[in-house]
């Protein structure tokens, strides 16, 4: 399936900070109250605090701009693009600050003792082939790509998702320029 990142709708936040556009929920049509896993991406406009997720574990990954990131009991830490992502509990405090505007960001929460997730970050030449490891599988675009799979070939632009919904099969990534640069996120259930 593929999730373009024009189809999404900006969803401001409660405190005014920024906007989120939602990439993919399960169950389908649940709202934030009620998901198993979710996958989003948010434009930070302003510092503040997170709202809190309880029983919920979060994936953090800025993939633009950068911001200080603070969670309750942990150093602050700097993210930007060339940094790897943050995990921390939904439940636990946290806030950010934006050092570099704009400052767009990768989210990914899965309901804890039911679903956990696995991110990495790609930058790799030529046609690198994937083998599907999980149940659900999003390729998250940074430039364009063309995606291949069986009974599929889609070319999609920056933050276009494909999403995947068997394990075992291989997906062939081909760059435009001179690497693919994606997110592999994996949701696993437990």
């Amino acid at each position: 399936m593929i999730l373009r990142a024009a189809d999404r709708l900006a969803v401001p936040w409660k405190n005014g900070g920024g906007l989120t556009r939602e990439v993919a929920v399960h169950p389908p049509g649940s709202d934030l109250g009620n998901f198993d896993w979710r996958v989003s991406i948010a434009e930070v406009q302003r510092g503040g605090p997170f709202s809190l997720f309880p029983a919920v574990d979060r994936h953090l990954a800025v993939i633009s701009g950068s911001l200080v990131f603070s969670v309750s009991g942990r150093d602050p830490l700097t993210l930007s693009p060339d940094s790897h992502f943050v995990a921390f509990p939904g439940d636990a405090p946290a806030s950010a600050e934006p050092v570099e505007l704009p400052v767009t960001d990768l989210n990914v929460m899965t309901r804890r003792g039911r679903f956990f997730a696995r991110l990495r970050r790609s930058s790799v030449p030529g046609e690198p082939v994937i083998r599907l490891e999980t149940d659900t599988t999003l390729i998250v675009a940074m430039g364009p790509l063309v995606v291949r799979a069986p009974g599929i070939e889609c070319s999609l632009t920056a933050l276009d998702a494909a999403r995947f919904s068997a394990s075992g099969q291989a997906v062939t990534l081909r760059a435009a320029g001179p690497a693919a640069v994606f997110w592999l996120i994996e949701i696993c259930a437990l």
